[in-house]
């Protein structure tokens, strides 16, 4: 199981076709107040931030899951625009465990899923 904290439409898409054709379970939260309750209900291998997005607050999620001692095991990828280092920088600071390009996590897509 891999939750998605994406509220970009393209990149759900994306994930959705591919996830599909490996046979991965994903369940995509929208909503900012309820991803950490995600996490704990679903208890997945992985959980997906779009770090660019302004509505899901990714950093504060990032914080959340990795100060909670029963989900700090969760591992955590974030995707963001390769030119916005600061970003980069802050969610390296929640405590994120890796960080890609838009560009690099769309390439390795399938080895991420699977690999989760």
């Amino acid at each position: 199981m891999i939750v998605c904290a994406i509220d970009d439409l393209l990149f759900s898409i994306k994930i959705k076709e591919a996830a599909k054709q490996l046979g991965v379970e994903l369940y995509f939260e929208r909503s900012a107040d309820r991803i950490v309750d995600t996490v704990r209900d679903k208890q997945p291998s992985l959980v997906i931030f779009d770090l660019n997005s302004a509505k899901l607050s990714p950093m504060e999620s990032i914080r959340a899951i990795k100060a909670d001692a029963s989900l700090r095991r969760v591992k955590t990828l974030g995707y963001v625009s390769h030119v916005d280092s600061a970003t980069i920088a802050a969610a390296r600071d929640a405590g994120v465990d890796d960080v890609l390009a838009r560009s690099a996590f769309a390439m390795r897509l399938g080895d991420i899923l699977t690999s989760a």
